[in-house]
């Protein structure tokens, strides 16, 4: 992780592309949940652990993506995870699916936090106060150290 990134290695098998040997699109999404998963868990933040420890689960309420590149068998890809805004229930993140230098995906997405019924609740302080420690207001690209 850099100061204000998280930064997950991954490597795409055949399992993630099509017949052409492209990543398949959707794929792209299971992407970023591994490395916002990791990245919460970096944070000190397991998502099984808050389940069981406050009833806590995270949602994505909102998220756009522009595919940029493709990825391929074989490549080796890093997904970069930042922070841009923080509000009472939710998160708004960053995340790029990149090829060394080669952006191949850009997206932003909005978590919150959901309680066993379904309904939003406030960040846990702990939660903010990490994730505070994150967040950037810039919009460049991340580039990994």
């Amino acid at each position: 992780m850099t100061a204000k990134a998280h930064i997950l290695p991954l490597r795409v098998y055949y399992e993630d592309t099509d017949a052409a040997g492209v990543v398949y699109h959707a794929n792209y999404l299971r992407f970023m949940e591994r490395g916002r998963a990791e990245f919460l868990r970096e944070l000190g933040h397991d998502l099984t652990a808050l389940r069981a420890g406050s009833g806590i689960n995270w949602a994505v309420k909102r998220l756009a993506i522009e595919y940029i590149a493709p990825g391929r068998l074989d490549d080796a890809l890093l997904v970069v995870t930042t922070v841009e805004a923080l509000r009472g229930a939710s998160v708004d993140l960053r995340q790029q699916v990149k090829r060394g230098d080669t952006m191949l995906t850009d997206s932003t997405l909005t978590l919150v936090c959901m309680n066993e019924a379904g309904r939003p609740v406030r960040l846990p302080s702990d939660a903010r106060r990490a994730l505070g420690e994150r967040t950037t207001a810039d919009r460049d690209d991340v580039t990994p150290d």
